[in-house]
């Protein structure tokens, strides 16, 4: 940034700043602190923390374990904090006190963007900079999103390639900005379970009636299966309609609120699980035909099991965002659903695991 001051580091200074509270990195001779950054890494905080006060441009650019692209790069200028000079050299007698004030922001950003791939590899987490953006000439953050949709003059394709880019926030974008409407599109993640949990034990309620335990068992579980499936279809068919969406504003418009605004911002807190005024638009005539096929106590344990699918799978889905994985599963999601938003959106729709990508071949490798 003009204006920013930094500072001159050794490498045994880095060195000791390897905690994830207190973490910096060293890139093309520059040392970064992403301690802020860690728990958002799409690989995990496990692989920044073993790079840790160490110089990690060969990893960063390793096209086979952890090739970045030109947003991280971006994200990881503004992280910048000073520079790696040689302890044994004369300008190393004042140590950190050796600042330097630069008003040139390419003095230390990171290495050239053209080098590197445009697909996404890693979150901007680093808030962005509106009036930058709005050079883009794509949509303004400081005012409401829906209404420049709405009447927007550019093409699909000009769209698709800029909610791609993502941006971040401090807070939650405006929509619509009533108030009201704004409501019914924020949705905190504790919402889904006091939503749809009450509906799993009314359809529990309904099938114990004509059916005993086991076939309840029996026919939850496989409910579960049928939600995976639709996670998948939703995900792919529904969600990620790009090719066959109109190139018309109210459909752009349409898709940006279906899901374009979580690739656009993907790291909105608020905009991370399925709002349940949509949820339930969606989940009624999927229920309908549920009755249509079985029978209705069949029905009901389906939907039940069905029901507690989409509940994990909308936390999953908030989970692999904005939280530690606790497992090793979820941490092997965790990179794989980051690198469907920053690497390459048109593979890797599975949420919860990888088996439907892999039976469909759109696995994301």
């Amino acid at each position: 940034m003009p204006g920013r001051r930094l500072f001159r580091y050794t490498l045994e200074e880095v060195a000791k700043h390897n905690t994830i509270d207190d973490l910096w990195i060293i890139h093309n001779n520059r040392v970064y602190d992403v301690s802020d950054f860690v728990l958002d890494h799409p690989g995990g905080d496990e692989i920044i923390l073993s790079w840790a006060g160490k110089e990690v441009s060969k990893i960063m650019s390793d096209v086979v374990s952890h090739e970045h692209s030109e947003t991280a790069y971006r994200a990881l200028a503004e992280l910048c904090i000073g520079e790696l000079i040689d302890s044994n050299s004369p300008n190393n007698r004042n140590g950190n006190n050796n600042n330097i004030n630069i008003s040139d922001s390419n003095v230390f950003s990171a290495s050239p963007l053209e080098t590197v791939k445009t697909n996404q590899s890693f979150p901007y987490t680093t808030t962005t900079d509106i009036n930058l953006d709005l050079k883009e000439k794509f949509l303004d953050l400081n005012k409401p999103l829906i209404y420049q949709m709405f009447n927007c003059n550019f093409k699909k394709e000009f769209y698709l390639n800029q909610i791609h880019k993502p941006r971040h926030l401090p807070r939650s974008a405006t929509l619509f900005g009533n108030p009201l409407l704004e409501l019914f599109t924020q949705t905190p993640w504790y919402l889904i379970p006091i939503v749809w949990c009450p509906q799993i034990f009314y359809h529990l309620y309904l099938a114990s009636e004509s059916l005993g335990l086991k076939m309840i068992i029996i026919l939850f579980i496989i409910g579960i299966g049928i939600w995976t499936l639709l996670e998948y279809t939703l995900h792919r068919f529904v969600f990620h309609v790009d090719k066959l969406l109109p190139d018309h504003p109210y459909a752009l418009t349409l898709h940006f609120l279906l899901h374009g605004i979580h690739h656009y911002l993907p790291m909105d807190r608020l905009r991370l699980v399925m709002p349940p005024v949509l949820g339930i638009s969606i989940a009624l005539p999927i229920m309908r035909i549920g009755y249509m096929i079985f029978p209705e106590n069949i029905s009901h344990a389906l939907i039940a099991g069905a029901t507690f699918g989409y509940i994990c799978y909308d936390l999953t889905h908030y989970h692999l965002h904005h939280a530690r994985p606790f497992n090793s599963h979820l941490r092997e999601m965790k990179t794989y659903h980051m690198n469907h938003h920053y690497r390459n959106y048109d593979l890797g729709f599975g949420i919860t695991s990888k088996f439907w990508d892999k039976i469909f071949s759109t696995i994301l490798l």
